[in-house]
């Protein structure tokens, strides 16, 4: 999810907390709770400062480790102990328990998205993604914020309020889980060009009715589509270009973190005067109908790195991006 749901998501299980009688009746345990889920609800998208390093180490890694099954404990023991530090006489296990639950509803929550996370290693660095929630979801972003602004101006207590919000959301889940489901399994029939064989990866919206649909054909490419309520159109094609090039560029840095995080990456190869531009791009993410989340590599003809490229961009800001003129 976006940081501003995971933040919200934060300050509601710390409402959720006072169910606990512990967290209840101790106004300075409860504060220590709030800090606890609101630092665990965050604690792992620390990953983002691999920015800092570059864009390919950042791709590689981001949701990897520090979304892994042992960056659960380690997460959740840092923050204990530092509010363990910070407040005297506090019911540890119970503290530890909801920074514990704070970190694991992070990790969860983001296997319902598009970009996936490496929640099974260390048994394995397959990246899970289901598909299910989209990346900001205004029903779960909202209704955190209702329950939270009840609470503010207690309007009900917080043992009320934030039961009902998780019960809710539990519902929520289970219903777009079922409709994901459905959805994908009947989308064959809605396609009057299906052939056996091809496979389709349903992508969720804002918009809980439409769908953004990848279908794989057999023989490698790949036809982009939208599903709005129930009608399937189709919208571009990509095919994926086969070079010596192309086999070069897999070997950069660049492309290498690109190709370990995504398996719907399709290649495009463009020769020039000086040599080869390969581009990389992952099919799922469409926007006005580009593809920004790319790798790409300038190669001379003997296929040397010329110049690079690994993130976000459309068209216009990339040519600035790449730093060396070639044209």
């Amino acid at each position: 999810m976006d940081t501003g749901t995971h933040l919200v998501i934060g300050l509601g299980l710390a409402g959720l907390a006072y169910i606990d009688p512990v967290v209840a009746a101790d106004p300075a345990v409860a504060t220590a709770v709030l800090i606890g889920t609101v630092a665990g609800s965050q604690a792992p998208d620390a990953d983002t400062l691999l920015r800092l390093k570059n864009n390919a180490v950042y791709i590689k890694n981001h949701r990897g480790k520090s979304h892994s099954l042992p960056a659960l404990v380690l997460w959740t023991a840092l923050i204990s102990s530092v509010l363990g530090l910070t407040f005297k006489g506090l019911p540890m296990l119970h503290v530890t328990m909801w920074v514990f639950i704070a970190v694991a509803f992070h990790v969860f929550t983001d296997l319902f998205n598009t970009y996936g996370t490496q929640a099974v290693r260390p048994f394995s660095e397959r990246w899970v993604a289901w598909n299910i929630i989209h990346i900001f979801d205004p029903f779960i972003f909202l209704s955190h914020v209702l329950a939270i602004f009840l609470w503010s101006v207690h309007v009900l207590p917080p043992q009320v309020i934030f039961p009902i919000l998780y019960s809710l959301t539990a519902v929520y889940y289970l219903w777009r889980t079922w409709e994901h489901h459905r959805t994908q399994s009947r989308l064959h029939l809605s396609d009057p060009e299906y052939k056996p064989g091809e496979r389709y990866t349903l992508i969720p919206t804002v918009h809980l009715h439409n769908w953004q649909i990848v279908k794989r054909r057999t023989d490698g490419s790949y036809r982009l589509g939208e599903l709005r309520n129930g009608k399937l159109q189709w919208v571009d094609q990509v095919r994926c270009d086969e070079h010596p090039a192309v086999d070069a560029s897999k070997s950069h840095p660049n492309v290498a973190s690109f190709l370990y995080f995504t398996s719907y990456a399709c290649s495009e190869m463009k020769e020039h005067a000086w040599g080869y531009e390969v581009r990389w791009a992952d099919v799922r993410y469409r926007h006005r109908k580009q593809y920004p989340f790319v790798a790409v590599v300038r190669m001379d003809k003997a296929y040397e790195t010329l110049d690079s490229y690994v993130g976000w961009k459309n068209d216009s800001k990339l040519e600035k991006k790449l730093r060396v003129d070639l044209n």
